[in-house]
């Protein structure tokens, strides 16, 4: 792609990590994009950061305020990039509002998906109670035995580019696939949601979180699951009713979860909370769970995903000020 007969662009990049910035410097200086990095995340404080540039790249894991939105219009943004899929994490129609364009970022759905498959493995092989025995120098066989995928029914809820990633993996294990989506794309099996949730030994969640998915497993559709099934969550953390799944957990019903999201993780995960008190009840009553995993919101954090995901910003805010200039 050549934008090379334009001027050089400006764009202010914020919630920049050492590892992004490095990608952004050097992709940018290849393109010809002038790049401004902050660690920061962005605030009202700190959008004349972006004066001079049109366009901004926001990470995901802040909320944007509206006020802060505003903030950047009076600044004369006029394009957003989120380095994420989802864009829960600011008011999409108040930015058009205030004449603000916002896009997700696309990256390889691989990322995600092969973490998925590592968790449905760990979850079934019961790795967290093994891993913790084994560190103490307990060396014995667990009392409860794993499973093999191949006798197992997954259901995959969410069918776009990561779901259908998951599915082309699972298809490799040999097990039975159920899937629900509103839109379905893939050659799998669909079925109506409360007949997946029944039926299934796995469900897998890969919808995006909209007010129509916000708890999209709550306690009715938890109270469905078959005796011993297994929940993971690469998607987002409050398409699952916490608090539900949490009791359905701790009263031995579920056979476990994997959860790399979860609802109130802002300002808990990416922080070091060692020797400090994390103010999430829920998430300290997972921890206590031998059959529950948790990670810090990880699973698209690869390299090939994050270099993807640089280049995407700055590519997309280049078609951004190409139509504007052809506008």
């Amino acid at each position: 792609m050549s934008f090379s007969d334009r001027p050089a662009t400006g764009i202010t990049i914020y919630g920049c990590g050492q590892d992004e910035a490095a990608l952004f410097r050097e992709l940018a200086a290849r393109i010809g994009v002038v790049p401004t990095i902050t660690e920061v995340a962005v605030s009202e404080a700190n959008a004349e950061l972006a004066v001079g540039n049109r366009c901004i790249s926001i990470g995901h894991k802040t909320r944007v305020t509206n006020p802060t939105l505003l903030a950047l219009s009076r600044a004369g943004v006029r394009y957003v990039s989120t380095r994420s899929i989802g864009y829960n994490h600011l008011d999409v129609r108040y930015a058009e509002s205030v004449g603000i364009s916002v896009e997700n970022v696309a990256y390889s759905p691989d990322s995600v998906a092969d973490y998925t498959l590592m968790l449905m493995l760990m979850a079934v092989r019961h790795a967290k109670s093994l891993i913790r025995r084994v560190e103490v120098h307990d060396y014995r066989l667990g009392e409860v035995r794993g499973r093999e995928l191949r006798d197992l029914t997954v259901g995959v809820v969410g069918t776009g580019r990561i779901g259908a990633a998951v599915i082309d993996r699972l298809r490799a294990f040999g097990c039975q696939i159920l899937a629900y989506d509103i839109n379905p794309q893939t050659s799998a099996d669909y079925v109506p949601l409360d007949d997946l949730l029944m039926q299934s030994d796995i469900v897998t969640l890969h919808t995006p979180l909209a007010g129509d998915t916000r708890h999209l497993l709550n306690r009715r559709r938890i109270e469905q699951l078959k005796r011993g099934a297994f929940v993971v969550n690469t998607a987002r953390g409050s398409l699952v009713d916490t608090e539900a799944l949490v009791a359905a957990l701790e009263s031995g019903r579920l056979g476990g979860a994997a959860l790399d999201v979860l609802e109130g993780e802002e300002g808990i995960f990416y922080a070091d909370l060692r020797g400090e008190q994390v103010e999430n009840e829920l998430l300290l009553r997972l921890h206590g769970l031998p059959n529950v995993l948790v990670s810090p919101h990880t699973a698209y954090y690869t390299d090939h995903a994050l270099r993807d995901t640089v280049e995407n910003s700055i590519i997309n805010c280049l078609r951004f000020e190409s139509a504007m200039h052809h506008g």
